[in-house]
């Protein structure tokens, strides 16, 4: 089995890689909108300097740095046949899913959602796991 932390995404914050390949399967470790240098994507200081928290932002940055994890090993979006997805908010949903169908709209994975009461992080809101199909090559 072959595990990686892949250059330019954010470091684990434990002892776990970014995607971890099984046969032909890959696995994506938990991912969200941090970015390399430990600022969130959608999460930008408000007027007020409340932290203004933005679902679809980063549902958007969580599913393009699974797609990044993903190229790293040579696999694509459309190879992934299943997520989970973890929200702070289940008043989050709607926002959540529209930015979702931008990238899954054909055939999409199955699917799982469910509200958690905090991420590891205080101005997450969101985090998916994947798994995806892609044969080695022989």
């Amino acid at each position: 089995m072959d595990a990686k932390v892949v250059a330019g995404k954010a470091k684990p914050l434990g002892k776990y890689s970014h995607v971890k390949r099984a046969g032909d399967f890959l696995f994506v470790s938990g991912t969200s909108a941090r970015r390399a240098d430990n600022t969130v994507a959608g999460a930008e200081p408000g007027p007020d300097g409340k932290m203004k928290l933005d679902i679809r932002a980063q549902t958007r940055a969580t599913i393009e740095n699974i797609r990044d994890i993903l190229a790293s090993d040579g696999a694509s979006l459309k190879d992934v046949v299943e997520v989970n997805s973890y929200l702070v908010d289940m008043k989050d949903f709607a926002g959540y899913n529209e930015a979702y169908a931008e990238y899954f709209d054909d055939d999409p994975p199955a699917r799982t959602t469910v509200a958690v009461r905090e991420l590891p992080g205080p101005n997450l809101v969101i985090e998916m796991t994947a798994r995806a199909y892609k044969p080695l090559k022989k």
